[in-house]
């Protein structure tokens, strides 16, 4: 599926009011720096068993990807500015005419892993008294540099020591982790910690979680219309839904309330009751999800409520459920389907895919967060992971429903819904810091960090793997699904094999295997 440019993004500059110009010469004059991108029509048929880093111009660009907007829209808004300024700032990197950048025959450079590797371990040592802002948010550190450095292919098991001792500290007895020693437990902390726990592995690791609090604290955060509290008096949102479901199931907690706790009924709830109609409410009428019902939708809510309902039961019947035998991939897309089984629909999957692809901008070929906001690289991940379960909700377990659903000579393809190249050539050409420190970024004119470094690598994996739903058991809530993720290989595939980054679960966002294994661990563990 082509990226689509939404008219609230594409503008003319003042200068320009009232022109019929073209695209070429929209572009640009970039002073100082040569253009040597240019544009191969049969770029297409080119096939990447050979990806040269000595390459010279001309490259093979597609114009998409060089070029403003066709359509341009005359009315200024700051956001409007920034916007201009932001595809200023991309299009050199984009048409491979960084400088001291060597590029292969497609306009991508390579992806720096030893640099990222560098940055990331640097980010676990002692860190300068500046960092002290970040204080709170110690748990996430952690995760976002172990996960980045499992997805780059390193071992992390060296961490275990220190993290489990780290973690002791952060532990409160009421349950739950804070953002250090003697701060308040919170949902996402508590995410971030029980997600670094799993990743480095081990019983050490394991053990070190009290269970029994957790599901006291989780009880006491659960809440009557559904959702979570973030903490103990703190905001009800899509985030507390999906980390709840998250900790729920990695560390196999019961999921009967105690009558003490604020969603307790005399209809006995449970800590998934309710959970999914919650998720649903929060859909907006652009088809996004917000952070509670009502509010604005957000690319990382979208991701919450995707990996929440992804949890409570198999996508294609959490989020929508289709007649296979009567619907084909395009009356999906574009909403003219038939339902089954309502009361297992919590999303309206054609409203959001139209509000996904749209966060998908050109020429940048990133993802942006909100309508009429800046393409940002962790997005990447935010947005980009949205799509692996929104394919599997699509096809369902295995080939249970292209096989029929598919027109006959169709070149539809379920998992090139949105543009995996364009993803690729944000995250390689503009979000790399290609200076000695390394790491990545929201857009060239930021700086690294490791924020950014995990969830851009975690969008590349993505884009580079094809994640499909192999099975689901049973037709009801919390059935466990189990899914196949392997190479994606493009035609072309812009980039060599040595920089494709290692895959990762799409529901939790660890590597696979460490799922397994602390999902292993609890569920043979009996009781507390």
């Amino acid at each position: 599926m082509p990226i689509r440019t939404s008219l609230a993004r594409a503008r003319q500059r003042t200068s320009n009011k009232g022109k019929n110009m073209s695209s070429t010469t929209l572009r640009p004059n970039y002073a100082g720096i040569s253009q040597r991108g240019q544009v191969n029509e049969d770029s297409t048929s080119l096939m990447a068993d050979s990806v040269d880093y000595e390459s010279q111009a001309p490259y093979t660009i597609p114009e998409l990807f060089t070029s403003w907007p066709p359509i341009l829209d005359t009315f200024e808004t700051s956001s409007s500015t920034l916007q201009d300024y932001t595809i200023d700032e991309c299009l050199p990197f984009l048409n491979a005419a960084a400088d001291n950048v060597p590029y292969n025959q497609h306009g991508v450079p390579r992806l720096d892993r030893q640099r990222h590797i560098k940055f990331l371990r640097k980010n676990l040592e002692p860190l300068p008294s500046r960092f002290v802002a970040l204080d709170a948010s110690r748990p996430w550190v952690l995760y976002w540099c172990l996960n980045g450095l499992s997805l780059l292919g390193e071992d992390v098991s060296s961490y275990r020591d220190g993290l489990v001792e780290t973690a002791r500290s952060m532990q409160n007895v009421t349950g739950g982790f804070g953002g250090g020693f003697g701060h308040e437990s919170h949902l996402a902390c508590t995410y971030s910690v029980v997600l670094a726990l799993s990743i480095v592995g081990g019983k050490a690791a394991y053990e070190v979680i009290d269970r029994r609090a957790m599901w006291k604290w989780l009880c006491a955060l659960k809440q009557p219309d559904g959702g979570f509290r973030m903490a103990i008096g703190g905001e009800v949102d899509i985030r507390g839904a999906y980390c709840a479901a998250v900790l729920i199931t990695l560390l196999n907690l019961p999921l009967d309330l105690p009558s003490d706790a604020p969603a307790s009924t005399a209809d006995h709830p449970n800590l998934f009751t309710g959970l999914a109609e919650f998720v649903r409410r929060c859909q907006t009428f652009e088809g996004g999800i917000s952070a509670q019902p009502d509010g604005e939708a957000h690319g990382a809510y979208a991701f919450c409520a995707l990996g929440c309902l992804a949890i409570l039961g198999a996508p294609h019947r959490t989020f929508s459920r289709f007649v296979s035998s009567d619907s084909t991939a395009s009356d999906i897309l574009n909403g003219s389907f038939i339902m089954l089984n309502s009361r297992c629909r919590y999303l309206d999957v054609p409203r959001l895919i139209s509000w996904l692809s749209s966060r998908q901008y050109a020429p940048e070929g990133g993802f942006g967060g909100r309508t009429n906001k800046l393409v940002d690289g962790c997005y990447s991940h935010w947005v980009g992971c949205c799509w692996p379960l929104i394919e599997a909700s699509l096809a369902g377990p295995s080939s249970l429903m292209f096989d029929v659903a598919k027109p006959e000579n169709s070149d539809f393809d379920v998992h090139n819904i949105y543009s995996r190249e364009g993803l690729v050539r944000y995250i390689l050409c503009c979000a790399q810091d290609r200076s000695k420190r390394g790491g990545m970024r929201d857009k060239p004119s930021k700086t690294s960090d490791a924020y950014h470094t995990c969830y851009v690598l975690s969008g590349l994996s993505s884009a580079q793997h094809v994640t499909r739903l192999l099975s689901s058991d049973g037709e009801g809530m919390m059935t466990h699904s189990e899914y196949d993720v392997s190479p994606h290989h493009g035609n072309p595939q812009i980039y060599a094999e040595e920089d494709r980054v290692n895959a990762t679960d799409p529901v939790y966002f660890i590597p696979e295997d460490k799922r397994k294994e602390i999902v292993s661990y609890f569920l043979w563990k009996s009781g507390f």
